[in-house]
């Protein structure tokens, strides 16, 4: 009798929940789209405005002002004079190399925000979900009660209860009926749900822009730099295109990762299960970071016998090689790093082993958290993104990981499979 009320509710939740998604995306595309034709607009204005002023001294606003776009035989803008003529003065050049740069520079940054706003709308659908959840699991208590034969009095307590609960983290509800056990129980879970996906989005939303905000300010001064003195220095330009070239391959790398684990929520990502060798897959790691890591001694500990089992190859080899690379950024070079195979309680396992600075115990309980650094993990290059994608690849595979860590001695991780 309470399917029809509880489908009914549900599809009442998943509609809400998509309408918040949608208005969430069409407003974060109307800011982008405002920031960035406010950006096409003021930034030319500054620019031409501070080129007047350092050629006439001055700017008048009765000043005669021209822009002049002239193009090639094959119709392809070539140069864009702008004239200003003031009090007998005039001045004029060519700013179309500025003005070329400051349009490169909008279109990478638009780029950029645009495939964070999208990476991020699977992951702010899926908390939607988590927020409303808790609610409509309430909403059904809520009609699962309503057909309970209480008396008034009974209402009334909870009534009473529910208004004078306190917002706080450790306010909890207290009904002291012994008929009322079960009801107190299932709303101070949903309470406990509610407040930990708050904090959850809280601190994912606060580390997600932190990783953000720094390469996205890099860009922006290097393109002003590039816009200013680029066309004249060399040495400008070359070092401009540089920094831009490598924070842009670093934010592509953490979109890359926010996108896999959104996928990976959303249940979007499908494992493509085959029979493959472990002691294939162990060497193809081990040559592969000896070629592209000079800087460590890698060393393979092969089982003797081959291994085989279901798994997917790429995904597998993935999660494999964020532990080697891992290991790499925290073992000093000339360092050993040793890689393994082999069977554990007839599981078969992967296994890396550094020389490294090591965990503190108190760490090693948050290191698949995403976006947690350790105070000693934040000296280092990274994201903080790579143990979480492991975890979700490993947990898909149905294994586990085993870690021992000791400070300033290194770290041993195990895949389980």
């Amino acid at each position: 009798m309470s399917s029809a009320p509880n489908n009914t509710q549900s599809k009442r939740m998943g509609s809400l929940t998509r309408r918040l998604s949608r208005d969430w995306l069409k407003g974060g595309l109307g800011r982008l789209f405002s920031g960035m034709l406010l950006f096409l607009i003021l930034l030319p204005l500054f620019y031409l405005g501070a080129r007047e002023y350092g050629a006439l001294g001055s700017l008048s606003l009765s000043a005669r002002r021209q822009l002049d776009l002239r193009r090639d035989a094959q119709g392809r803008a070539e140069a864009l004079i702008y004239t200003a003529e003031s009090g007998g003065e005039s001045f004029s050049a060519d700013v179309w190399p500025e003005v070329r740069g400051f349009l490169y520079a909008a279109g990478i940054i638009f780029l950029l925000r645009l495939l964070f706003l999208l990476a991020a709308y699977p992951g702010r659908n899926r908390r939607y979900r988590e927020i409303l959840a808790p609610l409509n699991e309430l909403a059904l208590k809520a009609d699962e009660l309503s057909r309970m034969e209480f008396g008034e009095d009974k209402y009334r307590l909870i009534e009473d209860a529910i208004s004078q609960l306190e917002a706080d983290e450790s306010a909890r509800l207290s009904l002291g009926e012994k008929d009322l056990l079960g009801v107190e129980a299932a709303i101070n879970n949903l309470l406990l749900r509610i407040r930990e996906s708050n904090r959850q989005q809280a601190r994912f939303v606060s580390d997600a822009s932190h990783e953000l905000r720094t390469p996205i300010a890099v860009i922006g001064g290097y393109a002003d730099m590039l816009a200013r003195w680029g066309k004249d220095d060399q040495k400008v330009l070359e070092e401009s295109v540089a920094a831009i070239r490598t924070e842009t391959a670093r934010m592509k790398h953490l979109v890359e990762q926010l996108l896999f684990l959104a996928r990976g929520d959303a249940g979007r990502t499908q494992l493509s299960l085959e029979e493959l060798s472990l002691s294939g897959l162990l060497r193809e790691a081990y040559e592969e970071s000896v070629m592209i890591d000079e800087a460590h001694i890698y060393r393979l500990n092969a089982p003797r016998e081959d291994i085989s089992l279901r798994a997917d190859p790429g995904l597998l080899k993935q999660a494999f090689r964020v532990l080697i690379d891992n290991a790499a950024k925290f073992t000093a070079p000339g360092d050993e790093i040793i890689l393994s195979a082999g069977l554990t309680e007839e599981r078969p396992y992967l296994q890396v082993q550094d020389t490294g600075i090591g965990m503190a115990e108190a760490d090693v309980g948050h290191i698949f958290e995403r976006f947690y650094r350790s105070d000693e993990a934040r000296s280092v290059e990274g994201t903080g993104l790579g143990l979480s994608i492991a975890k979700w690849i490993v947990d898909k595979h149905g294994g586990h990981f085993e870690i021992l860590s000791r400070e300033d001695i290194g770290t041993r991780i195990r895949i389980v499979l």
